[in-house]
């Protein structure tokens, strides 16, 4: 997003509105001095940027000296990668059209709407991403919604709270606490903290409703590709899991585990996309759990209200886990859901869908599985609303 540290301050609020105004008349001034013939010729984005943007972001896209923009709050630096390359070019262009509000910045972005044309808008926003030269960082478009099972290959700040129940059978609810922090352009550290409340049988010696804290598990990703003209990313991740839980009341595996696995994400015409992890969970005591094999695919679109408001995007999942040994059977799943943002900064979003098994109905249940999710990087939990 475009000025995702612009804060208002009530510190020279004149000469701020009387910069604003300055800035949303600059280009209607330029056209008044060239010819009919050249102001309705195409312009690129460098000559829109120096027209319509540099005046406050300065020619070289790292803002300019407090002294002649009128107010006193930092500029963001365009040049900044890990700025920069963290939000979708289209939130760059709405926050272009409809100023800082529409994300619930500061109001001392103006609207250029009515001054540029969104196509305008779009050579603009892609002439600032030139300022940024190192290409090591993955591009905002890359960041797909996150599924409700399939990981994502790409490296974020996010906080997740989920939770799963079953619908049927006896009483469960289970969850996690997600904490991820991005390292560099390309790595990220995850920490993952599994909890559950469980129904046991009256002919359980622990029986009643009993709850407690999974296997802990630590996790490390890396991007290895990524290409936003071809719309991929690929990544790979090892994790592994502490045998913390309650072995006996069914919170843990009683030994520790080893997870690698593979992610993948395609960005598709029209909005689509398609994202797919592929991995094992190895038990480092194989008395205490067997070797799994797994495989997830997630297919949705995402879409927009009118004027860049809240996104939707419907995902449909395909779960595949089998453990590999003589005569174990594959589990499939499918798993509608629907995410939804529910902040107007669009870091704050929510998850929900349904788990149903495709085979072996009789021993497994479905469940209903939702997750609410922080980008803390855009702003704390209250900010954007």
């Amino acid at each position: 997003m475009v000025i995702r540290r612009f804060r208002p301050h009530p510190a020279g609020c004149g000469k701020t509105l009387l910069s604003a105004g300055i800035l949303l008349l600059l280009p209607v001034l330029c056209s008044a001095a060239v010819s009919e013939e050249e102001a309705t010729a195409p312009k690129t984005g460098r000559e829109l940027y120096l027209a319509a943007c540099a005046a406050c972001h300065g020619a070289d896209g790292r803002g300019q000296p407090q002294s002649m923009v009128g107010f006193d709050l930092p500029l963001p630096d365009f040049a900044d990668s890990s700025f920069i390359s963290r939000e979708p070019r289209e939130d760059w262009v709405a926050v272009s059209q409809l100023g800082g509000p529409v994300r619930r910045f500061s109001e001392l972005m103006p609207s250029f709407k009515g001054v540029l044309t969104t196509d305008e808008s779009r050579r603009i926003v892609s002439y600032i991403h030139s300022f940024n030269q190192d290409k090591s960082w993955p591009a905002g478009e890359h960041n797909l919604p996150r599924p409700l099972v399939t990981e994502k290959a790409f490296p974020e700040d996010e906080v997740v709270f989920s939770a799963s129940g079953d619908l049927e059978g006896s009483g469960s609810i289970a969850g996690k606490f997600i904490y991820e922090k991005r390292l560099g352009s390309r790595n990220q550290l995850e920490v993952v903290i599994p909890y559950a409340w469980s129904e046991r049988g009256a002919q359980d010696p622990v029986s009643g409703w009993h709850s407690g804290v999974g296997d802990i598990a630590l996790a490390l990703k890396r991007a290895f590709y990524h290409s936003l003209d071809r719309g991929t990313i690929f990544s790979a991740a090892a994790e592994f899991k502490l045998p913390t839980g309650d072995e006996r009341r069914g919170f843990g595996k009683g030994t520790p585990v080893l997870e690698p696995f593979a992610l993948f994400g395609q960005i598709l015409p029209s909005d689509f996309f398609l994202q797919a992890q592929a991995g094992m969970e190895i038990p480092l005591n194989t008395d205490k759990a067997g070797t799994e094999a797994f495989l997830r695919a997630a297919f949705g679109r995402s879409f927009s209200a009118a004027n860049w408001g809240r996104t939707f995007s419907p995902m449909v999942e395909l779960l595949a886990a089998r453990e590999l040994e003589a005569g174990a059977r594959t589990h499939w799943d499918i798993v509608p859901q629907m995410q939804v943002t529910l902040s107007r900064r669009q870091h704050i979003m929510m998850n929900f869908g349904v788990r149903l098994p495709l085979n072996d109905t009789s021993t497994r249940s479905t469940q209903f599985i939702v997750y609410l999710l922080w980008d803390w990087f855009d702003g704390g939990f209250f900010e954007g609303w």
